[in-house]
C-alpha cells in the first residue's frame, strides 16, 4: 500500500510539473505573440497622439484627450526606451484572457489559451494594440475585466478581484473615453437585465461599480499630483463640436446667427474645414486662435446647445448615422507618416532614444500594415455575425448562460463604443478596432466550451 501511495505522488508530482513547464511555454509564447509588432519593429511602436501623452507629466499641463496619467507611466519607462510600458500590456492582455478562460470552465488548459492568443494576434488587431505606447489596449482588457466582476465573481479570488478593479481604474484614468464605455456598459446591461427574453444572469454591480468609481478617484488624483488641475481630462465638447463641423450642423448654425458679437468664432465662419480632424489639430485652425479647448470650451458648448434646439432633428439623424459607421469601421491602422509630434516630443525630452527610434522599421523602413485587413476585417464582421447567431439559437447550440452573457457583453460594448465614439468624436477605424477583437475571443469560447461539452451532451441524449 506504501509503495502504492508512493507511486501515485510521485505521478501526481510528475503532472504537476508537466503541467507548469507547459504553461511557462504557453505564458512565453502568449507574450511572444501580443509583442511581435514592437519586436519585430525594434521599438514599441508610436502613434501621433503619443508625445502628447508624454509631455503631460514633463509640462505639468492638461492637454486635450491626452491622459496625465499615461502620459506619466510613460515618462517612468523613458530610461528603458518605453519597453515597460507595452511589455505590461502585453502582460495585463495575456492575464484577462488566461482569467476569463478560467472563470467559463476552459482553465488549466495552457495550449487552448496560446492558440487562442496566436489566433487572435493573427486575424485581429490585438498586439499592434499591445505593442504601441497608446492606452488602446486598455479598452479590451477593462470591458473583459468589467464582465467577469459583473457576471463570473464567485469564480474570483480577492486578490484576483483586486486585480480586475485596478485594470478597470487605470484604463479609465489612461482615457476618458474607457469611463464612458465603462459606465455606458454598466447602464445597458443593468436595463437589458430587465428584459426577461434575453435570460441574462443576475448581475452583480458592486465590484465593477466601485472600480469605475477608483477609476474617476485616480484620474482626478492624479491630474491633480501631476499638473496642479483637480479636473478631468479636458476635450470632451471640443471633439463633439468638430463633429458638428464635420456633418456641417455647426455651419448651417453659425449661417443663421452670425453676425453676433457674443459668438467669436463668426469671425471665421467662411475659414471652417470640412472635417473635424482639420479642425481639432491643423496648426492655423481658427480653434486654437480662439484659444482651444479651453479658451473656446464654453463657446463651443453653447453653440452645440443651441444648435440642438433648433435642429433637433439633424442632431438625431446625423447621431445615428454616426453610431452605426462606428459600428462598421474596424480596419486594423497605425500610424507611419505623421509621427512627428511625437518624434519632436522624443527630441526634446529624450533625446538619447531619437537615434534607435529613428532606425526601426517604423520610421526607417515605412511599412504598410493595410493588407492585413484581407484577414482582420472579415474575421472581425464574421465573429461580430457569430456572436448574434449564438444568441439567437442559443437554446439549439445549448449555449451556457455564462457564455451568453459574455456574448451579450461584447456586443452591447461594441454597440456603446460606436454610439460614444461616433457621436462624441466622429468615426474612426481605430476606435472600433480596439474592441473588434474581443468578438472572435468571445466566438472561440463558446466553440471551446462547446466542444468539452459535446461528448456529455451526446451522452444525455442518448
Amino acid at each position: 500500500m506504501a509503495d502504492i501511495a508512493v507511486a501515485r505522488s510521485g505521478a501526481t508530482s510528475a503532472a504537476r510539473l508537466s503541467q507548469a513547464w507547459a504553461w511557462l511555454v504557453a505564458i512565453a509564447g502568449m507574450m511572444l505573440a501580443l509583442l511581435a509588432p514592437a519586436l519585430w519593429n525594434g521599438l514599441p511602436l508610436i502613434f501621433s497622439d503619443t508625445g502628447g501623452y508624454l509631455t503631460r507629466p514633463i509640462e505639468g499641463t492638461l492637454a486635450m484627450g491626452r491622459s496625465a496619467f499615461y502620459g506619466w507611466l510613460l515618462y517612468l519607462s523613458i530610461p528603458y526606451a518605453f519597453w515597460p510600458v507595452v511589455v505590461a500590456q502585453a502582460a495585463a492582455t495575456m492575464w484577462i484572457i488566461v482569467l476569463a478562460l478560467r472563470c467559463h470552465g476552459l482553465g488549466r488548459r495552457p495550449w487552448l489559451a496560446l492558440a487562442l492568443t496566436v489566433a487572435l494576434s493573427l486575424l485581429t488587431s490585438l498586439p499592434w494594440f499591445a505593442s504601441q505606447l497608446m492606452p488602446d489596449i486598455l479598452f479590451p482588457v477593462a470591458i473583459l475585466a468589467l464582465h467577469l466582476l459583473t457576471f463570473r465573481t464567485a469564480q474570483l479570488g480577492t486578490a484576483e478581484r483586486l486585480g480586475l478593479g485596478a485594470l478597470i481604474a487605470v484604463a479609465i484614468a489612461s482615457h476618458m473615453a474607457a469611463l464612458a464605455l465603462s459606465l455606458g456598459l454598466l447602464v445597458s446591461l443593468w436595463l437589458l437585465s430587465f428584459v426577461r427574453l434575453l435570460g441574462l444572469l443576475p448581475l452583480r454591480l458592486r465590484d465593477a461599480g466601485i472600480a469605475a468609481a477608483s477609476g474617476i478617484a485616480l484620474c482626478l488624483l492624479s491630474n491633480m499630483a501631476i499638473t496642479g488641475n483637480f479636473a478631468f481630462t479636458p476635450g470632451g465638447s471640443s471633439f463633439l463640436f468638430g463633429r458638428l463641423i464635420e456633418d456641417g450642423i455647426a455651419q448651417r448654425y453659425l449661417e443663421k446667427r452670425c453676425p453676433d458679437p457674443s459668438l467669436r468664432v463668426c469671425a471665421y465662419a467662411s475659414e471652417l474645414p470640412d472635417n473635424a480632424d482639420d479642425w481639432l489639430w491643423a496648426n492655423d485652425t481658427p480653434f486654437y486662435v480662439l484659444g482651444g479647448a479651453e479658451g473656446f470650451g464654453s463657446e463651443a458648448r453653447r453653440i452645440i446647445v443651441g444648435s440642438m434646439k433648433m435642429y433637433p432633428l439633424a442632431h438625431a439623424v446625423s447621431a445615428l448615422a454616426a453610431t452605426v459607421e462606428q459600428f462598421v469601421i474596424f480596419q486594423t491602422e497605425i500610424s507611419i507618416h505623421d509621427n512627428d509630434p511625437t518624434l519632436d516630443s522624443i527630441r526634446d525630452h529624450a533625446p538619447q532614444l531619437l537615434p534607435a527610434f529613428m532606425q526601426a522599421r517604423q520610421q526607417a523602413g515605412p511599412f504598410d500594415i493595410a493588407p492585413l485587413n484581407i484577414l482582420h476585417v472579415p474575421a472581425g464582421a464574421l465573429a461580430i455575425a457569430g456572436l448574434i447567431g449564438a444568441l439567437i439559437w442559443r437554446r439549439r447550440l445549448k449555449l451556457t448562460p455564462e457564455m451568453a452573457a459574455l456574448c451579450i457583453t461584447v456586443l452591447v460594448a461594441l454597440s456603446v463604443n460606436a454610439a460614444i465614439c461616433g457621436v462624441f468624436s466622429h468615426p474612426v477605424d481605430r476606435y472600433q478596432s480596439r474592441l473588434i477583437p474581443l468578438a472572435p475571443l468571445a466566438v472561440a469560447m463558446a466553440l471551446a466550451q462547446r466542444r468539452r461539452e459535446y461528448p456529455r451532451l451526446e451522452a444525455s441524449a442518448v
